[in-house]
């Protein structure tokens, strides 16, 4: 154990180093991607000053909503950067040298980089978001809930990191997945950032039982914030974010251990 400790350090400042050689450079690609994101967040800002809510939600329970989204996928990119880009490793042969070390396969690829550029433009709007907003929306903000949000972030992130494993495995087996994470992650991300009870019911399912976002942030903020659109959903998805995270995260795992197998270098 003390070893394994040992390496994750090794390897966690390897990576910062290697991102962050260049500060100038690397506070600036952070800024950068901290200021594409809050651009849509800017445009749904002057959007609620015109129609003052959206599905009854306002703009300090929106922010709200789109700062638990933020705030777990910066978490999520340092420890999964390294499956959101599985598939570029899987066909430069990168991965055959993962194969001839003596460590797990998965636990290099996890560790072995970070996407920190990332994690700090996400995390960072994610966490100014969440000063403007939640001591606005009506939080009562006591241990209970003060718990329940940090559970419910390590939730939100085991379930996009299962996501990100998941897709990742399909390289196995048809090499090329960019479009099928696209549509898969980053198209229904984006509905994941406005209450789901706006959604046609077809989005909705989607969203519960296909790709799971609701379970990363919908659910989480009707606890905390209790809207009556809640009324439409049974009020245990309210308290299963840490459960579905750690099941999802459980079956992507053995759905990697299984299909490892059947793995066959590029011939790159």
């Amino acid at each position: 154990m003390r070893d394994t400790i040992h390496l994750v350090a090794v390897y966690s400042k390897t990576t910062m180093r290697a991102w962050f050689q260049y500060r100038v450079d690397a506070f600036l690609k952070s800024l950068a991607v901290f200021l594409r994101e809050a651009t849509g967040i800017i445009v749904v800002f002057f959007t609620l000053l015109k129609f003052d809510t959206l599905g009854g939600w306002n703009i300090y329970e929106m922010l709200f909503l789109f700062s638990i989204l933020f705030l777990t996928y910066g978490i999520m990119i340092i420890f999964f950067t390294g499956l959101r880009d599985f598939g570029k490793t899987v066909r430069d042969g990168s991965f055959d040298r993962f194969l001839l070390r003596p460590r797990g396969l998965l636990f290099q690829i996890i560790f072995v980089n970070s996407d920190w550029f990332a994690a700090l433009g996400h995390g960072g709007l994610g966490i100014a978001l969440f000063l403007i907003s939640a001591g606005k929306a009506g939080i009562n903000w006591n241990v209970q809930n003060a718990l329940y949000y940090v559970f419910t972030i390590a939730g939100g992130v085991l379930i996009q990191g299962a996501i990100f494993l998941f897709i990742a495995v399909l390289n196995i087996y048809l090499l090329q997945t960019d479009s099928l994470k696209e549509m898969l992650y980053w198209n229904m991300r984006k509905f994941a950032g406005y209450p789901i009870s706006i959604f046609h019911k077809i989005i909705q399912t989607l969203m519960i039982y296909v790709m799971p976002f609701a379970f990363v942030n919908y659910f989480p903020a009707q606890y905390l914030l209790r809207k009556d659109d809640m009324n439409s959903y049974p009020e245990i998805f309210m308290y299963i974010t840490p459960i579905v995270g750690i099941v999802m995260y459980l079956v992507a795992y053995a759905f990697w251990r299984f299909s490892i197998r059947y793995y066959k270098s590029s011939g790159n």
